[in-house]
């Protein structure tokens, strides 16, 4: 696979990104699609950066998996300590968000207890026949 190749498969939501810009503007000042774009092509790289240290540094301390831990570190050895602590909050609501979160029960169509447990029965017997029949 090319580097180009590569390149097309990171990419970040550029209606996302354009909107971000939009509102980070002054509401006097515009911005041209090529600056968006260009915009764009920076932030990918920037993420491209980060995420090549945190790698770094998670295969240093003999891990698998990038943790937060891994990406605050790879901030601070690239020089942008500046967003550790605004990561770190974002990190944080994050996990109360998702510990906040409502799992919500399947939809059971209205069907009863013992309507979903028929329906289960005859699909696991269906699917015994089918099993016994390809063999």
């Amino acid at each position: 696979m090319s580097d180009k190749e590569a390149d097309d498969d990171v990419g970040l939501p550029k209606a996302t990104v354009f909107k971000l810009i939009t509102e980070m503007l002054p509401p006097d000042m515009s911005c041209s699609k090529e600056a968006k774009e260009i915009i764009v092509e920076c932030c990918v790289e920037w993420v491209k950066l980060i995420s090549t240290q945190a790698n770094t540094v998670c295969e240093e301390s003999t891990k698998k998996t990038i943790s937060p831990e891994h990406v605050t570190e790879a901030l601070k050895q690239l020089g942008f300590e500046g967003f550790i602590e605004e990561v770190e909050e974002s990190n944080k609501a994050f996990k109360q968000s998702q510990k906040e979160r409502q799992r919500s029960a399947p939809d059971t169509n209205g069907m009863s207890q013992e309507e979903l447990l028929a329906l289960q029965e005859r699909l696991f017997a269906s699917s015994q026949a089918r099993f016994e029949a390809g063999q």
